[in-house]
């Protein structure tokens, strides 16, 4: 059988278009093949580190934000460590006067007393070693008041009161068990002086 033609001739220049050319020597020389490229390099950043290696810039400027924010929270406590209630609190603080315990004697006696709070609260000393003085603001308005009880042993003790350095009374317990009690006044209010 024989060739068919279909009526279109083909001309030399069109056959070695359609044909796979083979690149001569010096061409492929110059022209690298794609087996031997190298794939395109990444740039390194100054620190040396590849792109993918970098650290998240981001997220450190949260961290400083964050950090900064904590130290200046820091520093409005230190700096502003009162409140508007404490401040209120020293301009209507109550005035108070300095009342002086004194018990003289030998061997040991519980005492009790009026400490400085503004409730009038009652402050023990059990086998108070003799001779005993305390000096306490006590609020105006508020009676201070010392009591004291000797031992077992008994001997002989002997309590004194004094408000602002003035001398207001003095009792003695004699005995086993002996009691005695001083006790005074203050004024319910004096203009604010402070003992």
């Amino acid at each position: 059988m024989g060739e068919e033609k279909t009526g279109v001739e083909k001309t030399g220049e069109e056959t070695a278009a359609e044909t796979p050319s083979v690149p001569d020597e010096s061409e492929a020389a110059e022209t690298p093949r794609t087996s031997e490229m190298s794939p395109p390099e990444e740039t390194a950043d100054p620190a040396g580190l590849p792109p993918s290696r970098r650290p998240d810039r981001s997220a450190l400027l949260v961290a400083g934000a964050m950090l900064a924010a904590c130290g200046g929270l820091v520093l409005y406590g230190v700096l502003d460590s009162g409140t508007d209630d404490d401040r209120g609190a020293s301009r209507h603080r109550t005035p108070t006067a300095a009342v002086t315990y004194e018990v003289i004697g030998e061997g040991a006696a519980d005492l009790t007393y009026q400490g400085d709070s503004e409730s009038g609260k009652a402050v023990t000393v059990d086998a108070a070693e003799l001779p005993w003085r305390k000096t306490v603001d006590i609020p105006l308005g508020q009676n201070p008041v010392i009591s004291i009880v000797l031992d077992e042993r008994g001997g002989t003790a002997r309590c004194t009161l004094a408000i602002r350095g003035r001398h207001v009374q003095s009792a003695t317990a004699t005995g086993t068990f002996g009691r005695a009690t001083c006790s005074g006044t203050l004024p319910a209010g004096d203009g604010g002086q402070r003992g």
